[in-house]
């Protein structure tokens, strides 16, 4: 029945103009707007939906990973806009916050409204 169906992701979070800021100046992101909501354009042709909920409560999984070539040089590019990558206890992390030798690269961080986003490596 949905086989042939377009499908997309969506994201709650509590305040829309923070999210705007963050996905499309912070994370360069392209993004417009529908409906009072925001749509974010992914590479590939993956739209993710972006709607207000201001009693929303945090995705604690990663909601979106972001493939990269190089996680330390976007982990860099990121930190010096103000990015804050996560630690977690029990995982082995470098200075930068990036787990690395234990799959692909990846490192974690939030977005305004504290959902877990990540930039992984491509080749991983």
């Amino acid at each position: 029945m949905l086989t042939d169906t377009r499908a997309f992701s969506g994201i709650a979070v509590r305040d829309l103009a923070a999210a705007r800021q963050f996905y499309g100046e912070v994370l360069g992101l392209r993004t417009s707007e529908d409906h009072g909501n925001l749509w974010l354009h992914l590479a590939g042709g993956r739209d993710t939906f972006v709607y207000e909920q201001p009693t929303a409560t945090p995705a604690s999984y990663t909601v979106l990973n972001f493939q990269v070539d190089d996680v330390g040089a976007v982990v860099g590019e990121l930190t010096a806009r103000g990015v804050r990558f996560q630690r977690y206890d029990g995982i082995e992390q470098d200075e930068h916050g990036v787990m690395r030798g234990q799959g692909p690269d990846i490192a974690w961080f939030t977005d305004p409204s504290g959902n877990v986003l990540s930039v992984i490596a491509a080749d991983g």
